[in-house]
């Protein structure tokens, strides 16, 4: 029976105003082990490990227990908080060796033999008599073949690697001879004079920055110099009242001192290529009289990131026996794709420098066509490639691109897969010079998603021609 006193009243009425005590948000968090169950993260556990999915789904779940998140977007948070390692981008830039994108795109063939690679190998084993083998001789008998000219070949971690072993074992406590005008910055800072002082040698500088006569070096050669250096300016030209000393004039004062004669050749070209007739190659340095050639793997080689060393056999047996080769030696990885690049078909480096102009513009027309026809404002435009890394410099390669509105560059580099354009007067461009050809949907894909997320100047006609056409 209902209690009708007055104090019950009262009672009662104290009771229908207090505040309804809002649900505990910790209830609605899932568990963790029926998260980890869910399918959506069995790939995620695959690749990444229990450990660190485990470690995203505990921080989503802390956000829902802080009411910092409903609990129907836990999963979504959990999806774009697990670590995703390096992402395939498309490389629509029209820099061929783009160092910010990796440089050179591996072709099929060395994908296939470092996905083999990846497990046991006979990288230094001689499965007939099953004893210790050279360590990579596959990859350096390619080399050899590739540049019949070094008479010794030898591979490290990088350019730069390939410098220094040589500066290491050839001048440590003595002096590399080098001109002014040769004393480069390359990427991120690193600058060529305090690579080589980190040796131990002395630096001779001879000449000026834009003039140096044989005489410079004759008159520099003595009984401390550990080798002469002639390094290729690859990402730069100097021009004007200019003078440089050629290998081969350099080559005949370093003999009759007994001197070796490194020269830097830097973007990895094995032979010439009427495409770049400015750019020096392994071959003709050598032959030149070069001693030895150092040049990078992942430049237009078009294979992956190693420093090669090409030459004089007993110069190049000594580097490859001095204690610090140990230090920059290559894994089994890099050595299977710089073989695959040296014995395979054509790298992706090679197919995007000497790519049809006539099938960029089709490709480049028929891209924008597609876009146009789903409302995105897009028209063809002539533009000109480069080729990167630092290689080739003032070399233009004439080349097709689709303009787009600017506004669509973030939104591409954000979406998946990533496509990275270059924003130019106004507008962003699209060169599918580095795109495979395979790939033209996937691009078109991604710019109508970016599309569908911008303002709606992106889809207004007339839009990029306004831009920058």
């Amino acid at each position: 029976m209902a209690d009708t006193s007055a104090p019950g009243r009262i009672r009662d009425a104290v009771a229908g105003a207090a505040p309804a005590v809002p649900p505990d948000p910790r209830r609605a968090v899932p568990r963790t082990d029926a998260l980890l169950a869910d399918p959506r993260l069995q790939q995620a556990l695959a690749l990444l490990g229990r450990a660190a999915v485990k470690a995203a789904v505990q921080r989503a779940q802390a956000q829902v227990r802080a009411g910092r998140l409903a609990a129907t977007e836990l999963m979504e948070a959990v999806l774009r908080d697990l670590p995703a390692g390096q992402r395939e981008v498309l490389n629509a830039t029209g820099v061929v060796l783009h160092t910010n994108l990796g440089r050179a795109a591996l072709s099929e063939a060395a994908v296939r033999a470092v996905t083999t690679a990846a497990g046991a190998t006979d990288v230094e084993l001689d499965l007939v008599t099953g004893r210790r083998a050279r360590r990579g001789r596959g990859a350096m008998e390619a080399l050899a073949a590739a540049v019949p000219d070094a008479a010794g070949v030898h591979v490290v971690n990088n350019g730069a690697a390939a410098l220094v072993l040589a500066a290491t074992a050839c001048a440590a406590g003595r002096e590399v001879v080098v001109s002014r005008g040769e004393m480069v910055e390359i990427g991120d800072g690193f600058r060529l004079p305090d690579l080589l002082v980190s040796t131990g040698a002395r630096l001779r500088e001879v000449g000026t920055t834009n003039r140096t006569s044989l005489r410079d070096y004759a008159e520099a050669l003595g009984p401390q110099t550990g080798m002469v250096l002639k390094v290729h300016p690859s990402n730069f030209v100097v021009s004007g009242f200019t003078s440089a000393v050629g290998v081969a004039e350099l080559a005949g004062a370093c003999a009759e001192r007994g001197v070796p004669l490194v020269a830097d050749i830097g973007s990895g070209l094995l032979a010439p290529d009427p495409l770049l007739p400015e750019e020096p190659d392994a071959a003709t340095t050598l032959r030149a009289g070069a001693s030895l050639v150092t040049a990078s793997g992942d430049k237009l080689l078009g294979g992956p990131q190693a420093g090669l060393l090409l030459g004089d056999a007993e110069l190049v047996e000594r580097l490859r026996r001095h204690p610090l080769a140990r230090a920059l030696r290559v894994d089994k990885l890099t050595l299977a794709a710089l073989e695959a690049t040296l014995r395979g078909p054509a790298t992706p480096t090679w197919q995007a420098l000497h790519a049809d102009a006539e099938e960029l513009r089709r490709r480049s027309g028929a891209l924008a066509a597609e876009l146009t026809a789903s409302g995105v404002a897009a028209q063809v435009v002539a533009c000109a490639a480069v080729v990167g890394g630092g290689g080739a410099p003032g070399v233009e390669l004439p080349s097709q691109a689709v303009a787009l509105p600017a506004e669509l560059a973030q939104p591409l580099r954000l979406g998946t897969p990533p496509v990275v354009g270059r924003v130019e007067r106004g507008a962003l461009l699209l060169d599918l010079r580095c795109v495979p050809p395979g790939r033209d949907g996937d691009v078109a894909a991604a710019v109508l998603a970016a599309a569908a997320t911008t303002s709606t100047a992106a889809t207004a006609p007339g839009a990029a021609a306004a831009a920058g056409a």
